[in-house]
């Protein structure tokens, strides 16, 4: 007879640094579900595109793709559901996360600073111009206090050596 398969699963409470933890993170997942609608309504490929055109344009190798408003619209949905899933391990104190966590947050500060900054300057690059406010600026605050947030939960959070949470 074979042996039972037994899953070590940490089953422990979570503590309040990880629950503060995991609304952070639903939170800048939220905002960037608000942020990704704002940018849709607004028409952000309509500057997103050109922009990328007038970069390959100048820098043959400019890694960034044009998109169909399609695809576009499904890629960023999927990618912030994914994101979101993994709340779960945030509200656990996975360490593992941590790092992602740090990294989603402050992308998503450059994001809002890019939406700022190309309202206030009214072009992204030199021959794309566009109607102020840019495209996806009025979700940029929300997107910006939750990324700030979350770095700050971030920073709360860091565990001692002596603590040990969960994996």
């Amino acid at each position: 007879m074979l042996p039972a398969l037994q899953l070590n699963i940490s089953m422990a409470p979570a503590t309040t640094r990880d629950t503060q933890l995991g609304i952070a993170w639903i939170a800048l997942c939220l905002a960037l579900a608000l942020h990704i609608t704002d940018e849709a309504l607004t028409g952000f490929l309509s500057v997103y595109n050109p922009t990328v055109m007038a970069m390959r344009e100048r820098v043959p190798w400019f890694p960034m793709p044009v998109f169909a408003f399609g695809e576009w619209l499904a890629g960023l949905i999927v990618g912030d559901l994914l994101l979101l899933c993994l709340s779960v391990f945030a509200f656990r104190g996975s360490r593992w996360l941590r790092p992602l966590a740090y990294v989603f947050a402050v992308l998503m500060i450059l994001n809002g600073l890019g939406h700022t900054a190309g309202t206030i300057l009214g072009r992204t690059v030199a021959p794309v111009h566009f109607a102020r406010p840019m495209p996806g600026f009025y979700s940029s605050p929300l997107l910006l206090a939750a990324s700030i947030y979350l770095l700050f939960r971030l920073r709360a959070g860091r565990y001692a050596p002596g603590d040990a949470p969960h994996r």
